[in-house]
Order: C-alpha cells, then sequence, then structure tokens
C-alpha cells in the first residue's frame, strides 16, 4: 500500500512540476491557491493538521487512530503546493500516507498495542523507503526518527518488510528516481578530517537556522493570522515576491535539477542555499503542504557546493555530504542519512557522510522539524531522563525539570 501511495504521489508530482515548469504564469496564482487548500484543511482537516507529529504522537502514545482522510488530502495538499510554486519536499506526504494506512490496516485487523506500533513504524519507513527509493535507508529512518538516539529493534524487520517492498512496488509501477553522480573515493587523512569538522560546524549552523526559523515564522503566522486560508495566502504572497525578487525559477517546487547541478558546477551562486532556505521556510510556515527534505537536500547540497570549494574539497563529495548531513541534522537521523547517502551516489561518500552527519547531529542540539520526536538522554550524554519527552517539552536550560506534556484532545476518526 505504501509503494502504490507514493507511485501515485510521485506520477502527480512529475506532472504538476512539468505543467508549473512550462507555465510559470501560474506562479502568481499561489496566493489563490493556498487561500483553497487552506479552506479544505479548515473544515476536513483540523484532526490531521499535526503531520508528521502526529504520526510519531501515536506511536508513542496510542491514544488515538489516524484518520484514514490524512493520506488522500496530503496527497493532493502537497500536489497542488507544487503545481503552483510552493517550494517543500515529499517525505512529509509520504510518511504520513503510510502512516494513516498502516494504522488503518491495524484497526481493520485489531492488533494489539504493541503490534500497532510495529505497523505504524512500518508504515513510516515504507513510505520513506518507496519515495525516494531508499529501502535501507527507510527502514532505519522508520525507527530512528521517532525517538532521538534510540533505534527500536522490535521494529526493524516489519520496517525492513514494508520499505523494502514498497520501493519494489513503487519501481515496478513505473517510477524512476532521480539518478546523482558519484563521487569519487577521497582518503581519509588528519588534513580531510579537519576540513569536515570545519564543513559539520557550517552545516549544524544552516540546521539551526532552518529549523528555528520555519517553526518560529510558523507561530508568528499563527499567533498574527489566526484563520488558515488567509494564512496560507498570505504566505503564497510572500512565496510570489521572493520569486519575483530571485528572479529565477530554481527556488520553486523540489529544485531537483539544482540538486544535480550543484555535484559538478563549480560555478553555483553562493547565495543559492539561502535563497531555497528562505523559499522553504515561508511556504512551510505559513501551512502549505509537503516535507522537508527535497528542500534540505537542496539547501545541503548548494551548501556543500560552497564549502567544498572554499575548503579545497571535491566539490561532487562535498554536495553529496552537504545533502544528507543537513537533513541527519535537522531530522536528528544521523544513521539513516549515512545510509541514503550510500544508496544514492554510492559507497565513496564513506566515511565522510558519517563524520560530518553525526558532528553536525551533535551541534544542533536539542532541536529538530518534528518537535514530536522523544528523547531518552540528552545528546551531550548524563543519565536516562524519567520518561520519554518530546523535544518540544524540553527545557531551553539543562537545570529545568520538564515540563509535562499538554493534553490534548482525541482526535476522531
Amino acid at each position: 500500500m505504501c509503494g502504490g501511495a507514493s507511485a501515485l504521489f510521485l506520477f502527480l508530482l512529475e506532472e504538476a512540476t512539468t505543467f508549473r515548469e512550462h507555465h510559470s504564469v501560474i506562479v502568481y496564482t499561489l496566493p489563490l491557491a493556498g487561500l483553497v487548500i487552506g479552506a479544505l484543511y479548515a473544515k476536513w482537516g483540523t484532526p490531521i493538521r499535526g503531520g508528521n507529529n502526529l504520526i510519531i504522537d501515536t506511536v508513542h502514545e496510542g491514544d488515538r487512530q489516524i484518520p484514514l482522510r490524512m493520506a488522500p488530502m496530503v496527497l493532493l495538499g502537497t500536489v497542488l503546493t507544487h503545481l503552483f510554486g510552493g517550494s517543500a519536499g515529499r517525505e512529509g506526504t509520504a510518511v504520513q500516507m503510510g502512516g494513516s494506512l498502516a494504522d488503518a490496516i491495524a484497526s481493520r485487523l485489531r492488533v494489539s498495542p504493541d503490534i500497532r506500533r510495529e505497523l505504524l513504524a512500518a508504515g513510516i519507513a515504507g513510505g520513506f523507503g518507496s519515495v525516494f527509493g531508499t529501502p535501507i535507508a527507510g527502514a532505519v529512518f522508520g525507527l530512528e526518527v521517532v525517538v532521538v538516539g534510540r533505534l527500536g529493534y522490535e521494529a526493524l524487520l516489519p520496517a525492513l518488510v514494508a520499505s523494502v517492498v514498497g520501493d519494489l512496488v513503487t519501481r515496478s509501477l513505473g517510477i524512476v528516481h532521480t539518478v546523482y553522480p558519484v563521487p569519487a573515493a577521497l582518503p581519509l587523512s588528519a588534513g580531510v578530517l579537519a576540513k569536515w569538522l570545519a564543513f559539520a560546524v557550517a552545516v549544524a549552523g544552516v540546521a539551526i537556522v532552518f529549523v528555528e526559523g520555519t517553526h518560529r515564522l510558523k507561530k508568528l503566522l499563527e499567533g498574527r493570522v489566526p484563520w488558515l486560508p488567509v494564512r496560507m495566502a498570505v504566505g503564497g504572497l510572500a512565496v510570489v515576491g521572493l520569486w519575483r525578487l530571485a528572479g529565477t525559477d530554481a527556488y520553486l517546487g523540489l529544485g531537483v535539477p539544482t540538486i544535480v547541478r550543484a555535484f559538478g558546477d563549480p560555478s553555483l551562486p553562493e547565495s543559492a542555499f539561502a535563497w531555497k532556505l528562505l523559499f522553504t521556510a515561508v511556504t512551510l510556515g505559513s501551512g502549505f503542504l509537503g516535507g522537508e527534505v527535497t528542500p534540505l537536500f537542496f539547501i545541503g547540497a548548494a551548501l556543500g557546493n560552497v564549502l567544498a570549494r572554499l575548503l579545497g574539497l571535491p566539490v561532487d563529495l562535498g554536495a553529496a555530504v552537504g545533502m544528507a548531513a543537513l537533513f541527519a541534522a535537522a531530522a536528528n537521523t544521523p544513521l539513516a542519512l549515512s545510509i541514503m547517502a550510500v544508496e544514492l551516489v554510492g559507497a565513496s561518500v564513506l566515511p565522510h557522510v558519517v563524520i560530518v552527519s553525526t558532528v553536525a547531529y551533535l551541534l544542533t542540539g536539542h532541536r529538530g522539524i518534528y518537535p514530536a520526536q522523544r528523547i531518552a538522554r540528552l545528546k551531550h550524554g548524563g543519565p536516562l531522563l524519567a520518561r520519554l519527552i518530546p523535544l518540544r517539552d524540553l527545557p531551553t536550560e539543562p537545570s529545568e525539570p520538564p515540563k509535562a506534556p499538554e493534553p490534548r484532545e482525541p482526535t476522531p476518526r
């Protein structure tokens, strides 16, 4: 089911992107599209507004069923976001479709709470692995994203099966994934290691800017413009303004051509990563649908291109490492993204991507694009916490006691 849903989604996404590229005038109607999508979500989408965070919360708490309507609504909303030029990704849609379909299966079969949690992890893995064509990374992501710094091996086999089968189904339905250039191997030396450490510091800094910028912009807009349709219309208007200011279509939609370009073009504009970060923060912060992975791939690859030129590293390797490490830091999933880099560009990216992803993950601190992620032990070590705490409830200062999570209303089916 995850593979079929991803295949349909990727087909529609390709059609929407092709149409927009040939009729760029449609971007001017993004504010109107935001008004319509927002009205649909305001009327029927309230129970699923949590998105990926709703899936993660359900894995831990199991006090609600994820509404099945999440799958078609997030698919439609994301395709429309891309059709009209919003800068968003696709992993969020795939994960939400996989989670809602998996929970529908769990409900039909009346499985135990433990099996339900394993099926939800499998749904996350199946969606992620099939939408990117990276089944092993998908399986690990389904386990790693749920709790920061801990893998739930009890769900490893279901997650692996769902991700591998999902990928096979997606490919069998005719979907062809992006092929990235393969960097040449670079021996690790003390000098190269020092360069990668500096690289990791820059990646962590950009990850913090992205995470904090997106969350704070979303909170600011929710406070100033409470009604979702108007908030999305305002965001759409801002994206149109940025588009005209930038003078290029490169920062609209997924931006895959620029990601591939970052692997081999030493003349890529130094500001490309900053432009994409701004476009994406405004798009997602104002409420448009989609994920963060592909935009973070764009930002990371473009940043890696620039850093490689500054540090004297191979440009293609810098783009590959930056692409994976930025998302690893922003999502707290260094292991999954290191594996994903190998699946996308080959083993020559090792050990560099593991080093940068791990260091950037630690430097990013206790924040991430998924505030519902739980943490059992602080990244810098120390004793186990008394309970699994969502990142959103973790105190800013370590000396502060963690606050109790706020009670939430049960979600209607």
